[in-house]
């Protein structure tokens, strides 16, 4: 997509820390974080929605969680983090390419 952020990341149009990146997806910092740590996990993929994405992305879901829990410690998230995947405006969602939010590095507010 011509206008994503998160694509212009990843192709290195725009700066973004990023900690850590394969073909499939890539973790960064939140410029706008709402946690001591707050991270995005970002498909290279781009689909807006959950519903947009492809059987090979479902797949991938599953391998972006997997390497958070695998990469806890080195993320700051030693003791316990938060994944959050937002759907739409309504949710809070204010940029249209799936991402996964990583929160932690604190006791969090329960919801």
């Amino acid at each position: 997509m011509d206008n994503c952020v998160f694509c212009k990341i990843r192709k290195g149009e725009i700066p973004g820390t990023i900690l850590y990146k394969d073909e499939d997806f890539m973790i960064i910092k939140n410029i706008a974080p709402s946690s001591k740590v707050h991270l995005l996990a970002i498909p290279t993929e781009h689909a807006p929605f959950i519903a947009d994405i492809s059987e090979k992305s479902a797949e991938l879901l599953g391998k972006m969680m997997s390497k958070i829990s695998h990469m806890q410690e080195e993320l700051g998230l030693t003791n316990g983090y938060r994944l959050i995947i937002n759907q739409g405006e309504d949710a809070g969602q204010t940029v249209s390419h799936i991402h996964i939010h990583i929160m932690g590095g604190e006791k969090l507010a329960e919801f």
